[in-house]
């Protein structure tokens, strides 16, 4: 069956009706060069055969289940309850996208409005908004909104930032005449030596990761009172799971707090789609990007939900916009909520204690390896950075890990040539004691 609604007789009156005799004819403006190609197809097959196929090809890919991964670096594997998928995975849920009829979308808006106060109290902040497409974009809304309420050209950005989002950053402002400074993470984390003499009076705002890329905890108490001495917005862009045990933005006086919510409930999902989340002070809230739902009551008193401000210039006029990145990822956003009633106040702190507790585990047992060393010395979350002594290089290392089941640290070189042959590695709650112990066995048998 070809599935076209449409039959031989339907073509026919419709071709009737514009008045010439074939499909062909629609064509007659289109160069023939153009028209005379051929798709080397091959025939159709019977759904059996189509679902083979495709199991086929979808088991040449590895996965978590298969494999032992200890890649982080934004993306990052943790388990995920069942009840996450079980809600949001329900029909007027998973089908539902975008409120453009507020009105008539109470169930969505309400699941929106949960996640903003979800994320407002674990980081502290005053103001949500209904979710971006990602941590790298959320952390470049928060320096456009810099921009626009400081009117400054001038973004401080540290270079221990993810440097895919550094790069998203960089993207973005190209055309608008703002200048990037950034300051070296030499030892691990920000170099507040150099950020005092760097930030000035015609900062608009210094943007820091905490834990930062290469999973160390940075003194954002200090970095904000550099900041703010300057008048300068102070961007924090942060892990949710880390804040179980880590200060939350909002302890230290961030201006605006951002980051990946991938961590809260969704899958790895070969990098996408992700949630990004907003968060700022109250008084910034008329000049943050997307949607804010708020809740009020109808006309019968009734509790309800309203989109509160849309700053989408599909919304308001293009001059007034905020921006034109910031569609809300809506079913990412309920799993986050669903994932983080499910497990509370507590099984949060509970889940950042296992990630700290059995990364350290790993890195003392990883640091036992006389032919690997540590590369900073910070604290750290659940991230940490390895290098390797001698001769042996990550590829192989890595390639060898692969071929034993194993999914190794990322190698660091292309992004930080100062680090060469250093690998980063990441340990989730996910990682049973036998699995790192593995990990340290099959490093001790190669390096061997």
């Amino acid at each position: 069956m070809d599935y076209i609604p449409n039959t031989e007789r339907d073509r026919e009156i419709m071709l009737k009706e514009m008045g010439i005799s074939s499909f062909e004819a629609l064509l007659e403006s289109i160069p023939k060069a153009l028209r005379k190609f051929s798709l080397p197809l091959p025939g159709g097959l019977s759904e059996p055969q189509a679902l083979k196929a495709l199991k086929d090809l979808s088991e040449k890919n590895g996965n978590t289940d298969t494999y032992i991964s200890f890649l982080g670096a934004g993306a990052y594997d943790h388990y995920i309850p069942s009840v996450v998928d079980h809600l949001a995975s329900r029909s007027e849920f998973y089908t539902c996208y975008t409120p453009y009829q507020p009105e008539v979308s109470q169930g969505t808006l309400q699941a929106v409005y949960e996640f903003q106060t979800l994320m407002c109290e674990l980081t502290g902040m005053d103001v949500a908004n209904s979710s971006l497409y990602d941590g790298s974009t959320a952390l470049t809304e928060a320096a456009l909104l810099s921009i626009r309420l400081k009117e400054k050209n001038k973004i401080i950005c540290s270079r221990a930032i993810h440097p895919e989002y550094r790069q998203v950053l960089k993207t973005y402002l190209k055309g608008m005449q703002t200048g990037i400074v950034e300051i070296d993470a030499p030892e691990g984390v920000t170099d507040i030596n150099r950020l005092e003499k760097v930030v000035d009076d015609n900062t608009a705002a210094v943007l820091v990761q905490n834990p930062n890329f290469f999973g160390c905890v940075e003194d954002m108490e200090t970095i904000s009172d550099i900041v703010h001495k300057h008048g300068a917005l102070f961007v924090a862009c942060v892990n949710p799971v880390s804040l179980g045990i880590l200060k939350p933005p909002g302890e230290y006086n961030a201006d605006i707090a951002v980051g990946e919510a991938q961590v809260l409930g969704n899958y790895l999902n070969y990098g996408g789609p992700y949630l990004g989340f907003f968060t700022a002070k109250k008084d910034f809230l008329r000049k943050m990007p997307g949607r804010i739902t708020g809740e009020t009551v109808d006309g019968a008193g009734k509790r309800c939900f309203v989109l509160t401000l849309q700053a989408r210039e599909q919304h308001i006029r293009r001059e007034k916009a905020t921006s034109n990145i910031c569609t809300n990822q809506a079913l990412l956003a309920l799993r986050a909520c669903i994932y983080l009633s499910a497990l509370g106040k507590k099984g949060v702190v509970e889940l950042s204690r296992l990630n700290f507790q059995k990364s350290h585990y790993a890195y003392e047992r990883l640091c036992d390896l006389k032919i690997l060393e540590t590369a900073f010395q910070q604290p750290f979350f659940h991230e940490f950075v390895m290098k390797i002594k001698g001769n042996l290089r990550i590829g192989k290392i890595n390639k060898d890990l692969l071929a034993k089941g194993i999914v190794g640290g990322l190698e660091l070189s292309g992004l930080y040539p100062d680090l060469d042959n250093s690998m980063l590695l990441c340990v989730t709650e996910t990682k049973t004691k036998e699995s790192i112990d593995r990990l340290v066995t099959e490093l001790a048998q190669i390096f061997n």
